[in-house]
């Protein structure tokens, strides 16, 4: 399994396209979440729990086929803790797909925020005003995926990580 060659605690998997919903806690104790995919065979997310957090487990929930939810427990001086898994509709998508799916994302996180982890098939540029601070200043271009993503961190005043660090070219995967 590829996940034990880097240190983890939750790691969100985007597009399994599963059929059917699957659970497995494996020797090491690790558990895997596995969601379901659309009708056209599109989309599902899941996450694998590392043994350290998989005994704080209170759920995983698929909301939607493209957002799921896993909920830890509080465990001595770790917080309750909710992680939602995106996995958001490529360029290639109607802008009606990516509005309902941002406003699915926004009320689930308006219910219950915390972190949110996955593919946004965003590309977020450089800094174009003072209120996109979040932006680092790393990535060149801007996609309509990153223009919708960046509205939603303005709308919700989540923090995003991802953008301060410099990915060489190769390691940079939306198109």
């Amino acid at each position: 399994m590829q996940a034990r060659r880097i240190k983890y605690d939750v790691i969100g998997l985007a597009e399994p396209r599963r059929r059917h919903r699957f659970n497995a806690v494996y020797d090491t104790g690790e558990e895997l979440f596995l969601g379901t995919c659309d009708s056209r065979g599109v989309g599902g997310v899941g996450v694998l729990v590392n043994t350290s957090l998989s005994m704080n487990i209170d759920s995983f929930e698929q909301l939607t086929t493209r957002i799921g939810r896993l909920r830890l427990r509080r465990c001595g001086s770790t917080p309750a803790l909710t992680i939602f898994v995106v996995y958001a509709p490529t360029s290639n998508y109607d802008e009606e797909e990516v509005e309902a799916f941002y406003m699915d994302l926004e009320r689930f996180y308006r219910e219950d925020h915390t972190f949110s982890i996955g593919d946004f098939n965003a590309k977020m540029g450089p800094r174009r005003t003072f209120e996109e601070r979040h932006n680092g200043a790393h990535e060149l271009e801007w996609n309509e995926q990153g223009e919708r993503l960046s509205e939603f961190i303005m709308t919700t005043k989540i923090l995003h990580d991802n953008l301060q660090f410099q990915n060489p070219h190769p390691q940079r995967w939306t198109w």
